[in-house]
């Protein structure tokens, strides 16, 4: 084996026990008070001045339907009943369904928004709507795995964790990726999972059922002992492990565990305040709504707030966790669903905008892929598949176009055709919005470089301010 003369600091520490001395590194660098141009000659993947300085992702579980809420086709009343033609659509079963919605533009920009979604048609010169996204699998369990780690396969780690391994987190003593989730959604913790990368990148996951701090995070008080001993013997504890270490080089499982049980002693005293909606005004609370996912969004922009990096709302229950996988009775359950989303994500992109948080927060709305054009019979309800070559989602803030309606789907709604944008192009923006270039924030593993956009990504300028 070629053993180098020299290292830079860079690669010494990527090599350093199996790359855990990069942990953090860019939130060292900045709280050591370089600048971005300091910063990106330690670590070269930060490439732009960063727009976005963190990412709410508000994951509406099970997909809803573009044609229902911001693609409106006429065509599809227009042919109600005739079934598509197309070869990858002759399993349709039934012919084009119209959606029932009303449809309008709003704003000074004319973003045209569903009449499900009054609350953020309020918002529409905000909003930044692709229209022309596709995904390559139209099934859940690998459509939810590529829209959270750019792969149909529960082998890699989430986008998530690679903004956490990228960019650390403002707060040392909270983690810098957190999952605000009432119950798993289908595959489950592998959409906030770390993979191979260092393990205190793997999401926070927290149980939003019940929202009482001592119920979000379990343990933040010790029934016995006072801060003071909990020190003495978290640090006999680090004593005792750094022997063990010692004779077990690069045991990157021993360095997290030590790194875990640090991070949870110092948010016994950082979460009690930042997971504490009831700090809020009840004017604040009543915004949001009175719902589950109404109220996760407003302990996201707590979390944020409070230096958390990335933030996934995700949109299931203990009952459901596909709620928008609408095979049946698709308006009536859209409404349900849309009245919901539509004014707990309108209320967090007022709150931000009201706290000067919006400009370098980037809010993504959106699912797995959307639903078909088409019908899916069901007796007298008929509901919507799924559909994977053309769909719906938008961003908002962070460095993003408000006031944008961004490429384009055929008459019926079937296939994106205009300004594609597929998912490792989304990826690609998200990283680049937030100062990083996606070819080159790679990990090593298993003798390979790896990144979240694989060999694939575009970064999606026209969309950018």
């Amino acid at each position: 084996m070629t053993i180098p003369i020299s290292l830079t600091r860079r690669q010494m520490l990527q090599r350093a026990g199996t790359g855990f001395g990069m942990l953090g590194l860019a939130g060292t660098l900045q709280a050591a008070g370089l600048t971005k141009s300091e910063s990106a000659g330690q670590l070269p993947y930060l490439h732009v001045p960063p727009k976005a300085k963190r990412v709410i992702f508000l994951f509406m579980n099970g997909a809803p339907s573009h044609v229902d809420t911001f693609d409106p086709k006429p065509a599809l009343a227009k042919h109600a009943g005739t079934k598509p033609s197309g070869k990858l659509e002759r399993s349709a079963k039934a012919g084009y369904m119209p959606s029932p919605f009303k449809f309008r533009q709003h704003g000074e920009s004319g973003v045209v928004c569903s009449e499900l979604l009054p609350h953020l048609s309020r918002h529409a010169d905000d909003l930044c709507v692709l229209r022309s996204m596709y995904t390559d699998q139209p099934n859940h369990e690998p459509g939810l795995l590529i829209m959270n780690s750019g792969n149909p396969q529960p082998i890699r780690p989430s986008m998530g964790s690679w903004l956490s391994y990228g960019l650390g987190t403002e707060n040392q003593n909270l983690p810098s990726f957190a999952v605000l989730c009432p119950g798993l959604p289908v595959v489950g913790p592998q959409l906030w999972s770390n993979s191979f990368l260092p393990g205190e990148h793997q999401g926070m996951a927290v149980d939003t059922n019940d929202l009482a701090v001592d119920k979000l995070v379990a343990n933040l008080k010790h029934p016995q002992l006072n801060r003071e001993q909990q020190r003495q013997q978290l640090d006999l504890l680090r004593q005792l492990n750094e022997r063990h270490r010692l004779a077990r080089q690069n045991d990157a499982a021993l360095e997290s565990q030590i790194r875990a049980m640090e991070l949870a002693f110092n948010m016994q005293r950082e979460a009690n305040v930042a997971f504490d909606i009831n700090r809020e005004t009840q004017h604040t609370r009543d915004m949001y709504g009175d719902t589950t996912f109404g109220q996760s969004c407003l302990l996201a922009r707590r979390l944020c707030e409070h230096g958390v990096r990335i933030v996934q709302v995700y949109y299931v229950s203990k009952s459901q966790k596909q709620p928008w996988d609408t095979h049946n009775d698709n308006d009536n359950r859209h409404r349900q669903l849309c009245a919901d989303s539509d004014k707990a994500s309108a209320a967090l992109l007022a709150d931000l905008k009201q706290r000067g948080m919006l400009d370098d927060t980037l809010v993504i709305w959106g699912g797995e892929f959307g639903r078909t054009p088409y019908a899916q019979p069901n007796k007298n309800k008929p509901g919507r598949d799924h559909h994977a070559m053309g769909f719906s989602m938008f961003v908002a803030g962070g460095g993003t176009r408000g006031g944008m309606m961004y490429g384009a789907t055929d008459e019926f709604g079937m296939r994106s055709i205009e300004n594609r944008v597929h998912v490792h192009d989304l990826h690609a923006t998200i990283l680049h919005l937030l100062g990083i270039d996606h070819t080159r924030l790679t990990y090593r593993y298993a003798g390979r470089d790896f990144r979240l956009t694989d060999v694939h990504g575009h970064v999606v300028h026209d969309i950018i301010a």
